[in-house]
C-alpha cells in the first residue's frame, strides 16, 4: 500500500461549489492542516482528522478541509468537488482513508477505510467524493 500525501497548498479548483458542497458552522476539535479528510464527532459535534485505522465513526470521512484550524477555530468540509492536493498522481486511481497518516489519503483500504473517498482526476488533483 501507498501512502498519498498532500503536496504543496492544497486548494479547491471546483469553480463557485454550491452550498450542497459545503458543511459549514463546525468547529475543529483539534490541529487540522489543509487537506486533512475528516469526520464529525457524534459526541460533541467537533471536526478532526478522519484515519482509516479506527474502526469506529473517525474513518468515516465527511470531506475535506482547504484551511488550517486550532481547536475552536470555524471550519468548513467541502464534498463533491474537485481539490488539487497532491503530485504524481495517477488518473483514475481511487484512494482511500490512510490508516497511518490521518487525514490523508493511501491507494488501498485500511481496516476502516474500506471505502474509496477520493480518485484521482490528473497528477495533482484529486476529486473528493461526496459525503454519504
Amino acid at each position: 500500500m501507498a501512502e498519498i500525501r498532500i503536496s504543496g497548498r492544497p486548494s479547491l479548483t471546483t469553480i463557485q461549489p454550491g452550498y450542497e458542497h459545503q458543511i459549514n458552522g463546525l468547529v475543529a476539535g483539534a490541529d487540522i492542516a489543509a487537506g486533512q479528510f475528516v469526520y464529525i464527532r457524534s459526541s460533541d459535534g467537533a471536526v478532526l482528522p478522519a484515519i482509516g485505522a479506527a474502526a469506529d465513526e473517525a474513518a468515516q470521512a465527511v470531506g475535506v478541509v482547504l484551511q488550517p484550524a486550532a481547536p475552536g477555530d470555524g471550519v468548513t468540509i467541502y464534498h463533491g468537488v474537485v481539490v488539487r492536493w497532491g503530485a504524481n498522481l495517477v488518473p483514475g486511481t481511487r484512494y482511500y482513508l490512510s490508516g497511518t497518516n490521518a487525514g490523508e489519503l493511501a491507494d488501498e483500504a485500511s481496516t476502516g477505510g474500506t471505502t474509496p473517498i477520493a480518485v484521482a482526476v490528473d497528477s495533482t488533483r484529486i476529486f473528493v467524493k461526496p459525503a454519504l
